[in-house]
């Protein structure tokens, strides 16, 4: 049995929040390894425009280099469709029935699972290892109600503070801005070398 952290997200780019995130719940929770979860059709941005899933996986792929314990996963390019947490835990879980995941979200993902397709299942495929975020509001005690149980499958993370957005990084970028010490250098080069968000 391994123990796995998973870190979804559209990653359009990849930058350090997302790493100081991985690696903050990888040393917290002892885990084994860090998995990176590309949406491949990101519900949660219907009308948005996302960079092509090759280029979003080419900057993990780029962000993470040889850190022997984070690792991608393409899982979510193997379905069309929209990325819905649920379908994916039930597909991991069905592939590596013994492993025991731990589903990375932020504060303010935990105060709107109730909305999110089937939470209850959510709960029972992986655990929720939530990264306390300020500003980030929620009834824990009425989201127990709503889902018994979350309490017992929920961990709280402590993680260094960084202010850094994808969205920023993509103004930036079209601006003609630096964007070093906010995403690793391979990631720059990758954007730079192929003219993204321009």
């Amino acid at each position: 049995m391994a123990r796995i952290g998973l870190l979804g997200g559209t990653f359009d780019p990849i930058h350090y929040g997302h790493l100081i995130i991985a690696e903050a719940t990888r040393d917290q929770l002892g885990l084994d390894h860090i998995e990176f979860l590309p949406a491949n059709d990101p519900p949660h941005k219907p009308d948005a425009t996302v960079s092509p899933v090759h280029d979003r996986i080419a900057m993990v792929n780029a962000a993470i280099g040889t850190i022997p314990y984070f690792v991608i996963n393409c899982i979510e390019m193997e379905r069309v469709g929209p990325s819905y947490t649920v379908d994916t835990l039930e597909r991991l879980k069905e592939r590596r029935p013994e492993d025991d995941f731990s589903f990375i979200i932020g504060g303010d993902s935990l105060r709107d699972l109730p909305t999110w397709r089937s939470p209850a299942r959510i709960i029972e495929l992986a655990s929720l290892a939530v990264i306390n975020r300020p500003g980030a509001r929620y009834d824990f005690e009425h989201l127990e109600m709503i889902l018994p149980g979350l309490r017992a499958r929920t961990a709280f993370i402590e993680a260094p503070l960084i202010d850094i957005s994808a969205t920023t990084l993509r103004t930036r970028c079209a601006e003609g801005r630096s964007i070093r010490f906010q995403t690793p250098d391979p990631v720059i080069e990758y954007i730079t070398s192929n003219t993204l968000y321009r």
